[in-house]
């Protein structure tokens, strides 16, 4: 209820501490029905808030936070200098609504979809708004989201607008109001799934006796409605989920929706069009497409037949959606239905088609071109918010109470130029809701977004939605760009809710036959790359270490043999990371004297290819670009590995001995991630290509370690020196010890390196384990050919195999094993010809697939 006293205050819970929580003049709150007094619903909860205490809520906090940041919930903000992707907030308050007023907010959402779901047939359908007066044709047909290309596309059954997304804010009367409409591509439904899981987490007790209605009917719908809009394979559709990339701001929630639906993750490259039909490109040949989840906006969608210069979107999508070989959630053009401009229509369109009032009111607006409406906009810019009809990139809402007089001189002359492009809105304010802010619970306004999608032949809607705060007291703007923290929403139920499952149950007798998803080309290129950049920093990390080792022996016992043998493994470092000039350039000899300043950049330069941040960078970048497919404990370690290496300080604040013991952890977690993918993933193609990618990079990073340290000739003590790093660095110094004892040769060192089947770290297992998994990769049918990477591996295996480790050594003039070099030389490059096959094969996204003929904007939050 509405404040008298802008600053009325009334303690809630001594528990929280000694704030007090202060409502605002003219502003309704939804947790107080007068000054002082909780609304019913809410007593409950702020009691146990109460009982918690500072402590106990702050420690809730914080474990969402943890929650939240393991599991990779991310939210990218642009041009953000902290990275784009920023860790998703969540307050740990929910917004609390009684069922009673739930069910009038439920029955005006499910009305207004309808109408709006009306709108979208006619206005590509018989136009009958247009020719009836009800919308003027250049509200219409100025609105970007109007698209020609679209007005012959068949529709589904029932419902044109699948999905429907709505912000709602309650004004000072207590109403809800309908700020604005999303129907191209909404997003949030899967963050709200996040808040609720964490929620249940953190507050389990709490949300079980609060008796909260469950979202899982919700996706359960979701799931409905998408497979009844498949134009053929209704049992069983193909559906996959479009989005833009990982540079995308909601690429997280995109990647959890497709996990948690079993949907395939796609970007356009992914998808071609054949025959009018929509094809992904999958490892196992081309699958066809029913349906499309798209988040892509519409006019991206297609470069023929829309924006040209749209690298994101699938060519011909619109010809395949023509001829009914697809469906398209929601059909593209639905972002005519997002033009500001119609909430000033809705009221006489409803009377029109549905007989009734709006249930829930629009935010009153005047659309400008209109002239007695336009004159009543520029008259009152004080209290008018303006907006162009047209959503896009870099354009905002003006507040008119905000602009000096130039400004205002300025919007006036714009408005009259072009004055169908622009609405005027009143200025709401909206209600605040408690937030726990640094300790204390204080207002802050609240916009709470709802999701409906249709089932058959009605509409579900999602019990609660994504509440969002804004970041300050009294800021109006809320958006997650802008800094907005979310909420989960709580739909309180009058008794017990049974818990409903996201999963179907089959009939008694009926027998469920297990699918194999297929492996979009792109995914499979990440997790093979995944693979190598994990291997690239171990390996790195291991060789950074034992130079640090013996640079702390060097200076401990000025032994000149240390000396010489750091001088050794330090320009092996540079091979091996490949960040070159480093110890290997003009400058070498001044930074083998004080080597600080490269290994620091070595290892904490973020810009410098090759350096151990920028390979864990990569590393982390591919993992997120496969988020769909890793389990929620593989992706904590990923978390894991890249917090614990973040938390680095600066180059010049850190000693080599903080870096080593960096490095042991960083060593540790890269061994945990690889033994959670070797135990938790299934044995499918994307475990074949992760690992494929792991084993090829240790056999590179083997190879140039011996190849830097053992094939130049030095001094027996410094080469057996040389021969223990390299062991050391290879975790191999006990295996050694237990089969050669005490014996330090360098025939024996490169037999167990190199020849030994049966040692993980071995240059043969590798070979040995690649020969295996490409025998298995999907591969065209042939009866007596060997395919490329197949002949290249049992090349480079049978050579290896074919060695005599002593042989090599034979030719050792000019202070080098010639042979041996050769020998090192000539595998390296067949690696790297076997890893250019492999991409050509398997991950050629925009080119025609070589295994095979066909079987049969987003917006901001």
């Amino acid at each position: 209820m509405e404040s008298t006293d802008s600053q009325k205050q009334s303690k809630i819970q001594n528990g929280i501490g000694v704030q007090h929580y202060a409502t605002q003049l003219g502003t309704f709150d939804e947790m107080h029905a007068k000054e002082g007094q909780l609304l019913p619903h809410w007593k409950y909860l702020m009691e146990a808030f109460d009982r918690l205490g500072s402590e106990g809520i702050e420690r809730r906090r914080k474990d969402a936070e943890r929650l939240l940041r393991e599991t990779g919930v991310t939210y990218n903000v642009y041009d953000d200098p902290r990275g784009t992707s920023n860790p998703w907030q969540l307050d740990p308050i929910p917004l609390l609504i009684s069922s009673e007023e739930w069910l009038s907010i439920e029955r005006g959402l499910i009305q207004r979809v309808e109408l709006l779901d009306l709108i979208l047939a006619d206005l590509y359908g018989p136009q009958e708004l247009i020719k009836k007066g009800l919308l003027p044709m250049e509200l219409v047909y100025s609105h970007l989201g109007f698209l020609r290309a679209c007005t012959d596309i068949p529709k589904p059954p029932y419902h044109h607008l699948i999905i429907h997304s709505s912000n709602l804010a309650r004004g000072p009367d207590g109403r809800m109001w309908v700020l604005d409409d999303r129907t191209q591509a909404p997003s949030g439904a899967g963050y709200a799934l996040e808040n609720r899981t964490v929620m249940m987490r953190i507050l389990p007790s709490l949300f079980r006796d609060t008796q909260v209605h469950r979202l899982a009917v919700f996706f359960r719908g979701l799931r409905s409605g998408l497979a009844n809009i498949a134009p053929q394979n209704k049992e069983d559709p193909h559906i996959v989920v479009l989005t833009p990339g990982p540079l995308n701001e909601t690429y997280f929630e995109q990647a959890y929706l497709a996990a948690y639906l079993g949907y395939t993750l796609v970007q356009g490259d992914d998808l071609t069009v054949r025959d009018g039909k929509v094809w992904l490109k999958s490892l196992q040949g081309l699958q066809q497409v029913d349906v499309i989840l798209r988040r892509l906006d519409d006019t991206f969608c297609d470069p023929l037949e829309l924006r040209s210069d749209s690298r994101l979107g699938v060519p011909g999508l619109l010809e395949a959606a023509r001829l009914g070989n697809v469906a398209i959630a929601n059909p593209i053009g639905s972002s005519i239905l997002e033009n500001p401009g119609l909430l000033a229509f809705l009221p006489a369109i409803a009377r029109h088609f549905l007989g009734q009032d709006l249930k829930l009111p629009s935010v009153a607006t005047w659309w400008c071109g209109q002239s007695r409406e336009r004159e009543f906009v520029l008259n009152n810019l004080d209290q008018m918010v303006i907006k162009s009809i047209n959503r896009t990139a870099g354009s905002h809402a003006i507040f008119g109470a905000n602009l000096s007089q130039d400004e205002r001189r300025d919007l006036s002359a714009r408005i009259h130029a072009k004055p169908h492009l622009y609405v005027g809105q009143q200025q709401v304010s909206f209600s605040t809701a408690p937030s726990y802010v640094e300790g204390q619970v204080e207002p802050r306004h609240a916009i709470l977004r709802t999701f409906q999608v249709a089932r058959d032949r009605d509409y579900v809607v999602m019990p609660g939605g994504l509440t969002r705060i804004a970041p300050q007291k009294g800021t109006f703007v809320v958006s997650n760009q802008a800094g907005g923290v979310s909420k989960d929403t709580w739909v309180l139920a009058s008794e017990p809710e049974k818990q409903v499952s996201l999963w179907l149950q089959p009939q008694r007798g009926q027998r469920i036959e297990p699918l194999a998803g297929p492996l979009p080309s792109r995914s499979a290129e990440n997790l093979f790359w995944v693979g190598r950049y994990a291997e690239r920093a171990e390996a790195s990390a291991r060789l950074m270490r034992t130079v640090l080792q013996k640079l702390q022996e060097s200076r401990e016992f000025h032994d000149p043999n240390d000396l010489a043998c750091l001088r050794s493994l330090l320009p092996a470092l540079t091979h091996l990371t490949g960040a070159y000039p480093g110890f290997t350039g003009e400058d070498a000899k001044e930074k083998l004297e004080d080597p600080k300043e490269e290994l620091t950049s070595l290892a904490l330069d973020l810009t410098r290819d090759g350096s151990l941040s920028f390979t864990l960078q990569s590393f982390a970048r591919g993992a997120f670009s496969v988020r769909d497919l890793w389990s929620s404990t593989t992706w904590q370690m990923v978390d894991k590995i890249q917090q614990k290496w973040r938390h680095t300080q600066e180059p010049q604040k850190i000693g080599f001995g903080r870096l080593e013991d960096n490095l042991n952890r960083l060593i540790i977690n890269l061994l945990a991630f690889s033994g959670l993918t070797t135990e938790s993933m299934v044995r499918e193609t994307g475990w074949l290509l992760l690992d494929i990618g792991r084993r090829t990079e240790r056999a590179l990073c083997t190879i140039a370690l011996i190849r830097a340290t053992l094939v130049p000739r030095h001094e027996e003590v410094v080469e057996n020196q040389l021969m223990e790093a390299v062991l050391t660095t290879s975790e191999s110094v006990i295996t050694f010890r237990r089969r050669y004892r005490a014996f330090m040769q360098l025939p024996t060192v490169l037999e167990l390196l190199l020849l030994d089947e049966k040692h993980p770290r071995a240059l043969a297992y590798q070979l040995h384990k690649l020969q295996q998994h490409i025998q298995v990769l999907p591969r065209e049918q042939s009866l007596h050919r060997l395919n490329p990477q197949e002949r290249l591996i049992l090349e480079t295996y049978t050579d290896l195999r074919l060695t005599d480790v002593l042989s090599l050594l034979e030719d050792s003039e000019e202070g080098i094993y010639h042979k041996l070099d050769a020998f090192l030389s000539q595998l390296t490059d067949q690696l790297w010809q076997l890893s250019d096959v492999i991409t050509q094969t398997y991950f050629s996204h925009a080119q025609t697939s070589q295994l095979g003929e066909p079987s049969k904007v987003e917006e901001e939050l």
